[in-house]
Formats: C-alpha cells, sequence, structure tokens
C-alpha cells in the first residue's frame, strides 16, 4: 500500500464526468488519511499545460503524465497513454481502466467502498472508455452528459460534492429524454451539414442531441468520408474544439492546438480571439492546412497572428 503525503491541493480535468469522479474520490482519500478536506482545482488541457506547478505536495488524476509532474511527494493517478517515466513521483497507471476506477480503487483500498459507489464508477468506467457493448451504454452516456450539459462546478454544487447524490440524480430524467427525442433529430441534420477543413478532417456542426453521441454514430456508421471529425462549442467565453476518430488519429489534431486526451477522443481550447463558431472553423482551416516549410514556425506566426487580431 502506498505512503501518501498530505497534498495541498488536488487537480483534475475540467471537461468530463472521469475528471469529476476521480477528483471528487481523490479528495474524500485525502479527507479519510489526513482529516480535512483538500481543495480540488479542476482544468481544461489548454489551461492546464500553462499552470505553473509550484506545489510540493499535490495528487494530479485525469490528465497525461508528463515530465514536469515527476516531482517527490506527488501522486499522478492517470489511464491516458504515456512515454514519461515515473522516476519521483508516485505514478498509478492503467489505460484499460478510467481515471475514477483507478482512483476508486485506491480508495477501496482504505475501506472507502459502497455499493452506491460501486455503480457510479461502473457507470464513468464504461462512458469514459466507450464501452459500447456493455448493457450499460446508453445510461453511462447521461451520466457524462451531465458534466458536458451542466458543467463541472454547476453539478458540483447541485450534489454538495458528494459523488453518491449524482446516482439516480433527477436530472438524468432530462438526459434520457434529450437521448431519445433529441439525438436522432440531431443526427439526420449534422449528417447533412458536414464540413470540410481539410483532408480526412471534417467539421460537424451540431444543432441538437448529445455532440458525442451524434458524432460517435457518424464514425461508425461511417457516414461522412472523414477519419477525424471536429465539434465545436462555447464555454465560459472560450471556443472549445472536441476532436473524435475511430483508429487513433484524434489526439495528434487536438495536440497541434495544445490540447490533449485520449487517441480516438480528445480537445482543445482556441485563442481567445476566437470568438464564434464562424470563426473557429475558419482558424481550424488555416492551421489544418499549413503546408509551408518550417511547419512549427507557421503555427507559431499563425497565433501569434490570430491573437493580436491581425
Amino acid at each position: 500500500m502506498l505512503n501518501l503525503t498530505k497534498p495541498e491541493v488536488i487537480l483534475t480535468h475540467e471537461s468530463d464526468l472521469d475528471g469529476f469522479v476521480a477528483g471528487l474520490l481523490l479528495q474524500r482519500l485525502a479527507k479519510k488519511l489526513h482529516g480535512n478536506t483538500v481543495p480540488i482545482q479542476a482544468y481544461h488541457y489548454n489551461y492546464w499545460k500553462q499552470r505553473d506547478l509550484r506545489e510540493t505536495h499535490a495528487w494530479v488524476t485525469d490528465f497525461t503524465f508528463e515530465s514536469r509532474l515527476d516531482k517527490p511527494g506527488w501522486l499522478v493517478v492517470d489511464h491516458h497513454v504515456t512515454a514519461a517515466p515515473a522516476k519521483n513521483a508516485q505514478f498509478i497507471h492503467d489505460v484499460n481502466k478510467s481515471a475514477g476506477l483507478l482512483c476508486y480503487e485506491l480508495c477501496q483500498q482504505h475501506g472507502l467502498g459502497s455499493p452506491a459507489l460501486d455503480r457510479l464508477v461502473k457507470l464513468n468506467d464504461v462512458a469514459d472508455l466507450f464501452l459500447e457493448n456493455d448493457p450499460d451504454f446508453e445510461i453511462a452516456g447521461d451520466y457524462a452528459g451531465l458534466v458536458k450539459i451542466y458543467s463541472f462546478w454547476t453539478l458540483h454544487t447541485l450534489i454538495g460534492g458528494e459523488l453518491e447524490n449524482l446516482l439516480n440524480h433527477p436530472l438524468l430524467e432530462v438526459m434520457a429524454v434529450k437521448r431519445r427525442v433529441e439525438d436522432p433529430i440531431g443526427y439526420e441534420w449534422s449528417q447533412r451539414h458536414v464540413q470540410e477543413v481539410s483532408p480526412g478532417v471534417g467539421f460537424v456542426d451540431n444543432l441538437i442531441g448529445n455532440t458525442n453521441q451524434i458524432v460517435h454514430q457518424l464514425l461508425e456508421r461511417k457516414a461522412t468520408k472523414y477519419s477525424v471529425l471536429v465539434t465545436l462549442f462555447r464555454r465560459s467565453n472560450s471556443i472549445f474544439a472536441s476532436f473524435r476518430s475511430r483508429h487513433g488519429e484524434a489526439l495528434k489534431f487536438a495536440e497541434k492546438f495544445q490540447g490533449g486526451g485520449h487517441v480516438n477522443a480528445a480537445g482543445a481550447i482556441l485563442p481567445k480571439s476566437v470568438r464564434t463558431i464562424e470563426d473557429g472553423v475558419v482558424f481550424l482551416r488555416q492551421m489544418l492546412n499549413v503546408k509551408t516549410e518550417p511547419a512549427l514556425n507557421n503555427l507559431e506566426s499563425l497565433f501569434a497572428q490570430i491573437d493580436l487580431g491581425k
């Protein structure tokens, strides 16, 4: 059993249910081991990459392990593919499990398991790993949609920071109705409104419905000629890009925009000067169709021009 030093902060991913579940579970574990409630800070990938990691002791979950996290006194619990070795930090890693499940297994070692958490963590695992053949796949998608629709901190406030309160929450009725009614309508509309961003990458305009499920169906049914599909949405005065694929291409595109995630499901925040979805499509086209060498200099130049409003 690991000797876990008391963290100054718990750092987690803000964009999805997995970061939500994993972060709250680590907070509960820290309270059990050390007696007080350790604050959680949640970040989207772009802001996370810019954060100064100044703490002497911290617990991190649902972010790809990288060399800057390899610090004595740090615990990292994650499931993303990484090439960085852990020499100083305590690193719990398994690409076949969600971050939430890895954190829960750590909690169970310290007597923090329960039937309610068993169920919730299982649903999170199905949703985050996109286990399409699991009988709970649809309901798991409804749970995952809660964070997408209502946001990390709104949901945290609604359940009072207690994960068990999320199980069978009344808002799931809203998600189920949206899935049954909105998703088929949204799929038909989106299928007719896919625009080319670059060879192999299509922009899916989403008017209604669960965007993740709609894009998943478009890819699964090979309803477009593109191997990577990108969607854009606005949150907190920023434009987010979400990349999806079925054969491992999505992550490399997100990384072009300083983002991250899984090989088939990744995301990034576009520069602040990109203020509308229409601007975002133009920006994606410019970035993904730069051909002059060296590519790095061109990308940096384009970022600079857009950020300066040129």
